[in-house]
C-alpha cells in the first residue's frame, strides 16, 4: 500500500450548496436557539412556547442566510480561507439587517434595536464555521486517505482472483486469447494501483468497467450478457474511483454465476439535472447468500459517497421481481466545479 501523505490541505469554506451542510447548520442553530431559550426560561413549562416563538424569530433569517450562501458558494470557494469567513460574516450581517428590517414592515411595527439580533447571528456563525473548521480536520487528507485505501485494498483482492480465474480458463484452450487478456489485466491493474484518493472522470470508470466484463465474458461467455445504456451520460462528470466496478463485481457473482442460463447484466448512467444517476440491474437468486455478499460492496461504496458528496451521494439497493437494482445518485461536477467534497 502506498505510504500516507501527511501534508494536510488548505483550509476551506464548506460546500454551501452541499445538502449535508444545510442539514448541519440547521440542526446546530436550532440547537443553539434552544439552549438559549432554556438557559433564560425560568419555568419548564414555558420553553416549548419561547423555543416556538424563538424559531419563528430565528428560522427565516437563517433559511435567507443559507440561500445567499448557495448562490454565492462557487465565489466563496476561490477566496482563501480567512477572507471567505469575513465574506461569510458578511453575507449573514447583510442578511440579519435586511430580515430585521423587513419583519418590521410587515408585522407593520418599529424595528427594535439591532445589536442583540446581530449578536446572536455572529455567535451562531462563528460557532457553525468552528464546526465546520474541526470537521475539516478531522477528514483531513491523511485521514481520508487512509480510509480510501483501507476500502479499496478489500475490493483488489476479488477482482485479482476473479480475472486469473477468467484468464486461466483460457490458457490450454486459446492461448493467444489468454495472452490478450493478460495485458488487459496488466492495463487494469495499472488503474487500480494507481492513486485513488481524489475524483475521476465517469468515462474512465466507464472504461474501466467495460474491461473487466471482457475478461468476465471469457470465462462466462454467452451466460453474461451486458447492456449498456450511456448515451445520455455526462463524460465529465467526477465520481470515486472504483463506484460502480465492485457492484458489477458482485452481479457477475451473485446474478450470473449460480445459473446455468444466461443472464443480463443493465448499466443505465444519465444525468437529470444537477444530478448523475448511475443504475445497475442483475438477475436475483433467492438461494444462496446474496444479501450477504453484496453487504461489503454496498458498504465501502456509500462510505465512499459520504466522504466525497456528504448527504448528496447516496446508494440504494432493492429488489424488483427476480431483479436486483442498485441505484447511486451523486451530484454533478466536474474539474471546473469549486467546492466538491474532499
Amino acid at each position: 500500500m502506498a505510504s500516507i501523505n501527511q501534508n494536510r490541505y488548505p483550509d476551506r469554506l464548506p460546500d454551501f450548496l452541499n445538502l449535508g451542510v444545510w442539514l448541519r447548520i440547521l440542526l446546530i442553530v436550532t440547537f443553539l436557539s434552544f439552549v438559549a431559550v432554556v438557559l433564560r426560561t425560568d419555568e419548564w413549562r414555558k420553553v416549548v412556547e419561547d423555543f416556538s416563538i424563538a424559531s419563528l424569530r430565528v428560522q427565516p433569517t437563517l433559511v435567507l442566510c443559507l440561500v445567499a450562501l448557495s448562490v454565492t458558494s462557487p465565489w466563496l470557494q476561490r477566496f482563501d480561507y480567512r477572507w471567505g469567513v469575513a465574506a461569510v460574516f458578511a453575507i449573514v450581517t447583510g442578511i440579519t439587517v435586511l430580515a430585521h428590517r423587513v419583519g418590521a414592515d410587515i408585522l407593520d411595527v418599529e424595528p427594535g434595536p439591532l445589536d442583540r439580533p446581530l449578536f446572536i447571528a455572529w455567535i451562531a456563525t462563528a460557532l457553525v464555521l468552528f464546526y465546520f473548521f474541526l470537521r475539516s480536520r478531522a477528514l483531513s487528507p491523511a485521514l481520508t486517505e487512509a480510509r480510501l485505501q483501507a476500502l479499496q485494498a478489500r475490493i483488489r483482492p476479488h477482482f485479482l482472483f476473479n480475472s486469473i480465474n477468467a484468464v486461466l480458463s483460457l490458457v490450454r484452450a486459446e492461448p493467444k486469447r489468454a495472452e490478450a487478456a493478460l495485458e488487459d489485466m496488466a492495463d487494469l491493474f495499472r488503474v487500480l494501483m494507481a492513486d485513488n484518493r481524489d475524483l475521476a472522470p465517469l468515462a474512465d470508470e466507464v472504461q474501466l468497467c467495460r474491461q473487466y466484463l471482457d475478461l468476465e465474458q471469457l470465462r462466462l461467455g454467452d451466460r453474461l450478457r451486458i447492456e449498456w445504456h450511456v448515451d445520455n451520460m455526462p463524460r465529465d462528470a467526477m465520481v470515486p474511483p472504483l463506484v460502480l466496478q465492485p457492484l458489477l463485481e458482485n452481479a457477475v457473482y451473485h446474478g450470473i454465476e449460480p445459473s446455468p442460463d444466461p443472464g443480463v447484466v443493465s448499466i443505465n448512467i444519465y444525468q437529470i439535472r444537477g444530478e448523475v444517476h448511475i443504475v445497475l440491474r442483475n438477475p436475483y437468486r433467492k438461494e444462496g447468500r446474496h444479501h450477504a455478499g453484496n453487504k461489503m460492496a454496498l458498504g465501502n461504496i456509500r462510505e465512499r459517497l459520504a466522504l466525497h458528496f456528504d448527504a448528496e451521494g447516496r446508494l440504494e439497493s432493492r429488489v424488483e421481481d427476480n431483479t436486483y437494482v442498485v441505484h447511486i445518485r451523486v451530484p454533478y461536477v466536474n474539474e471546473k466545479t469549486p467546492g466538491e467534497q474532499p
